[in-house]
């Protein structure tokens, strides 16, 4: 492919008017391919996708590697609240501006509806501006198959169907999709779970690379049999989930699987970490370490919580961890009268709390650690969806790579 300022090369203006150097008029002016770039870098990913359309040209330039990664860089600057609704006709994708240490209750509005998928069945999460879920119904090859894993990218509203793993086992799979910065690629990371002497461990490990030219899985080998959970996420190339290993000990453990390497390994807990709150936990990436916010309750916030644990990984081959107490303000009882639970973390003081239930205008917490400050953020445009099934996802960038 030729350099993207190659392209920019060819395009000019004329009495505003775009058109190609064998079609000038004698007064036009040659754009910059600085200012192009620039132009296309500061439109929304609904407004590339439409400038897509317009020619061959800016089809070719707005698929290009160069740009592609230049929208990418400025939309990890500027990262979004994800809201995943699921509803009868499918599951609808919003995405609205996150707050960076919001300083009194507002509003924000929702109102970029990014796209619609087929009807899901399972949620598994996002990474690096793609989601990944499972349909529960899909027509492929002039027939119905159920519980098909697909990649998405909800800002160009492309997705990408996944092939069967190698065993052909659809249900009793956990998937987790992850991106690898220093080859640039993104990979899914899938396991089946099945019943062994009457508990549920997982049996054979696959990976596939998304890029590849032929989508194949590739088996992984792991050396300690597990439960895998839902909660993960991937920092730094490294998918990390929570799981529990159904030794004698019943010690629970992060499981790390390097998507360099496609290496599969294990960091353990500390002692002082007790089986229920591996459950109760939500991996966080706290300035680029794993941190495991700790609830209770199962992972769910009342009016009566009066602190939370937050534990950080300091170095994975010795096992070394560190804790961290935030103490609640008196404030937190009037604030809150729903049942929450912990949606995530942005930056290094700020925890974010959602409802379980939607309410008319749905909401979410901030409580900044720092200034033991509580500011509720109102989310408006998803009225529409009050009573449906709804998911939000925190420091969601936009990227208009396409599958």
């Amino acid at each position: 492919m030729e350099p993207l300022q190659k392209n920019f090369s060819d395009m000019t203006i004329s009495g505003g008017v775009t058109g190609s150097t064998s079609t000038l008029h004698r007064n036009s002016l040659p754009i910059l391919d600085e200012v192009i770039a620039e132009i296309f870098s500061r439109l929304s990913s609904e407004s590339i996708a439409r400038c897509r359309c317009v020619c061959k040209l800016w089809s070719s330039i707005l698929a290009h590697q160069d740009f592609t990664e230049s929208f990418l860089t400025k939309s990890r600057a500027r990262p979004q609240l994800l809201f995943a609704c699921d509803a009868f006709t499918g599951t609808f994708f919003f995405s609205s501006a996150q707050p960076e240490n919001p300083k009194e209750n507002s509003y924000v509005v929702a109102s970029n509806h990014l796209a619609r998928f087929s009807i899901s069945d399972e949620l598994c999460g996002c990474t690096n501006g793609f989601f990944l879920y499972v349909s529960k119904m899909i027509w492929i090859q002039n027939e119905f198959q159920l519980y098909v894993p697909l990649m998405c990218n909800p800002s160009t509203g492309q997705f990408l169907t996944l092939p069967k793993l190698k065993s052909g086992k659809s249900c009793g799979v956990e998937n987790y999709l992850g991106y690898e910065p220093i080859a640039n690629e993104l990979k899914v990371f899938s396991m089946e779970l099945s019943r062994v002497n009457g508990v549920l461990i997982s049996v054979e490990h696959q990976v596939l690379t998304t890029e590849a030219k032929i989508l194949s899985w590739r088996c992984v080998q792991c050396c300690i049999p597990h439960y895998a959970s839902r909660k993960w996420i991937c920092i730094s190339g490294v998918i990390y989930y929570a799981a529990s290993s159904h030794s004698y000990s019943l010690i629970s453990v992060v499981a790390c699987f390097d998507l360099r390497s496609e290496k599969l390994s294990f960091i353990k807990f500390m002692e002082t970490f007790s089986k229920e709150m591996h459950h109760s936990a939500t991996i966080v990436n706290y300035n680029g370490k794993l941190g495991l916010l700790m609830s209770r309750d199962y992972g769910l916030v009342h009016r009566a919580n009066a602190s939370f644990e937050l534990w950080v990984l300091q170095d994975a081959a010795k096992h070394e961890w560190s804790k961290l107490v935030f103490v609640l303000p008196p404030l937190w009882k009037d604030v809150v009268v729903d049942t929450m639970c912990i949606s995530g973390m942005v930056g290094t003081n700020e925890i974010v709390f959602s409802p379980i239930y939607q309410r008319d205008p749905f909401y979410v917490i901030y409580y900044n650690v720092e200034s033991k400050t509580i500011t509720k953020i109102g989310i408006q445009g998803l009225e529409a969806f009050q009573g449906k099934s709804l998911n939000i996802y925190l420091n969601y960038v936009e990227n208009v790579k396409l599958l």
